[in-house]
């Protein structure tokens, strides 16, 4: 199992980097996200506990089902679904307050089931994830201190 962690200060309010993070539709403000939308809304919010999310990057296909749902400081999913194969093991993504705005963790464990696939974990998809993440919150970055420049 390969485990990414991305960390990034967005300098914006915590509620809305957590907004702007569990709203699924915004990663497509990254290159890498073709697709990404909400299949079935949450119990208590739409992108809260049993929400499923649908992404398509360009390296593969993820249903997203969120297990813990805790505005504004985190959530995590679980990838029940994928194309190609995956094993998943924890994906959370936490928001701290921080002088410059608000610490952004992003991390997730998998693992490719296949022969070699480790190896492949470790040396492709590893740095492909850790781009397409970065990028996400590139992304968010844009777009949240953009709209915090207007107002």
């Amino acid at each position: 199992m390969e485990t990414v962690t991305v960390r990034r200060v967005i300098a914006a309010p915590i509620a809305d980097v957590f907004e702007w993070c569990a709203t699924t539709t915004n990663y497509t403000r990254s290159p890498f996200v073709l697709k990404a939308r909400l299949a079935r809304p949450g119990a208590d919010a739409p992108y809260g506990v049993g929400a499923v999310r649908l992404h398509t990057w360009l390296i593969g296909w993820f249903r997203e089902r969120i297990t813990s749902y805790n505005p504004p400081y985190d959530f995590a999913y679980d990838v029940d679904r994928s194309y190609p194969p995956a094993r998943h093991e924890l994906g959370r993504m936490t928001f701290t307050e921080v002088p410059e705005g608000t610490l952004v963790t992003w991390t997730t464990t998998f693992g490719l089931p296949f022969p070699g696939g480790a190896r492949v974990a470790r040396h492709v998809a590893k740095p492909v994830i850790t781009r397409v993440f970065a990028d996400i919150l590139n992304a968010a970055d844009r777009s949240l201190t953009t709209a915090t420049a207007r107002t």
